[in-house]
């Protein structure tokens, strides 16, 4: 008599089209229905009413979107083979002109992560420590003249002046100085690239490519004159290498990297890999960090008794300093860091990550083909009480448990992910905490802020253009 246990089959997979979700209309889907700039918060609002994986639809185009940090880091981590970066968002990237690492896929991507890795790693920083002072003690020189003035400060406009100078000494060797000069000419036109990438990455159809709008115009000299200004860094690059050979063996930065391997012999980078990288760093540069010192600043604000403990930290680091000089002083802002990590948490600049299935997977218990494109919610689970109690509070103290901020943010367990998770990580994170550990300490050991507020003295607003930031917030300091 056969005693084998019987053979159980496995469980149907959901088909995309049995999922739920907000109803649409032929041919456009839920494009009507979408508010672009709070299309994080919409579909955060579709994650509690549909649950966990729900689909909608932007003009023909399905989006599975997903909101489970297990699912969502299992995602990340299955790139670039399982999941990549999307067909669309390849193709605006090379009508910019700016297809650098970020929008790349395949063997595009494996050759030029590695370089941009190494001019991003904690020994660059280091050796770039004091130039990060010097931008630091110039934007603190500029927040002293409007406190002496009694002048409300564009907060997000100077740090963005800030990341762009910082971005462009590390990564291209070039001091550009927007902090001090009162010239725009790059800020005010990377301002414009990321909200009309985005604009166009999740337009129902590909309309600029038959219509011809004002707004298309204007992107176009926008465009003309980033580019203008990246030749500039490439030919000032050419000519170091030039006059100091031993640049070669040694480069000092990443376009410098860039140029002498472009220049070797067999090499497989190509002149748009240069001029797309310098781009994605400017863009990712100025964006992101400002952004989230932006809502730390505010934050900060809102809760008196983190701020005068983040302050006192920040004062004893210092030892009565007016910012950090020596790099290893970074080490030690421990509430500070704290601080930056429940900020992202609350706040990620990058609420909604979408990707296309490169092959087909599954996810969820549903059957996902390959090409389709999947949505991760990048907040809910960073917010749900099962995570973190108190979820929705500002409390930097929780990452100090268990060893510290710097052993809770690199936790397998964690789910919150503001630099992603994979091999495909965001390789300027270590930049990214050191600029916002010295603008931080810089402010609270030199400052008073007296207020910090958004239009109509309401609550800050958050508004997504590719990357989600504050509108409008206004700073006020006191010596």
């Amino acid at each position: 008599m056969d005693i084998s246990p019987p053979v159980r089959a496995a469980p149907r997979l959901r088909q995309i089209a049995e999922l739920p979700g907000p109803r649409g209309l032929p041919w456009l889907g839920n494009a009507l229905q979408i508010e672009r700039e709070r299309l994080h918060q919409q579909a955060e609002a579709w994650a509690e009413e549909y649950g966990e994986v729900y689909r909608f639809a932007l003009g023909e185009r399905q989006l599975v979107v997903l909101s489970n940090p297990e699912v969502v880091a299992a995602v990340l981590r299955d790139r670039p083979d399982g999941f990549a970066r999307s067909t669309r968002l390849g193709d605006i990237a090379r009508e910019f002109g700016f297809d650098g690492v970020f929008t790349a896929n395949g063997q595009a991507w494996r050759r030029q992560r590695p370089m941009v890795m190494a001019g991003l790693d904690p020994a660059h920083i280091k050796a770039f420590f004091p130039t990060l002072v010097r931008v630091t003690e110039r934007l603190m020189g500029r927040w002293t003249r409007a406190a002496a003035a009694g002048q409300a400060i564009d907060l997000q406009g100077d740090l963005m002046r800030y990341t762009v100078d910082v971005t462009a000494g590390l990564a291209f060797g070039t001091d550009i100085n927007t902090v001090e000069s009162g010239q725009e000419v790059i800020q005010q036109h990377l301002d414009k690239i990321l909200p009309a990438l985005f604009r166009r990455l999740v337009a129902p159809f590909p309309y600029w490519r038959w219509v011809t709008l004002p707004q298309e115009r204007a992107l176009a000299g926008h465009l003309a004159a980033l580019h203008t200004a990246v030749r500039g860094f490439i030919d000032a690059a050419r000519g170091r290498l030039a006059g100091q050979p031993g640049l070669r063996e040694r480069p000092r930065n990443l376009i410098e990297a860039m140029l002498v391997e472009r220049e070797r012999e067999g090499s497989a980078l190509t002149d748009a890999d240069v001029v797309g990288n310098v781009l994605t760093m400017l863009l990712a540069g100025e964006d992101t960090t400002a952004n989230t010192l932006a809502w730390l600043i505010w934050l900060l604000n809102e809760n008196p008794t983190v701020i005068l403990r983040a302050g006192a930290e920040v004062q004893a680091v210092l030892d009565g300093g007016t910012h950090p000089t020596q790099y290893e002083q970074l080490a030690r802002f421990d509430y500070l860091e704290a601080c930056i990590h429940e900020t992202m948490r609350l706040k990620p600049v990058a609420p909604i990550m979408i990707l296309q299935a490169a092959q087909d997977r599954e996810l969820a218990g549903v059957a996902i083909p390959g090409g389709t494109l999947v949505m991760c919610l990048m907040r809910p689970g960073a917010v749900a009480e099962a995570n973190f109690p108190d979820a929705k509070a500002f409390r930097p103290e929780r990452w100090l448990a268990g060893g510290g901020p710097a052993q809770a943010a690199s936790s397998a367990r964690r789910v919150a992910m503001p630099f992603g998770a994979g091999p495909r990580i965001c390789p300027g994170r270590y930049l990214a905490m050191a600029e916002m550990k010295m603008v931080a300490a810089m402010l609270l050991a030199s400052f008073r802020i007296d207020a910090v507020d958004a239009p109509g003295g309401k609550v800050a607003e958050e508004r997504l253009a590719f990357t989600m930031s504050p509108v409008g917030l206004r700073m006020r300091l006191g010596k």
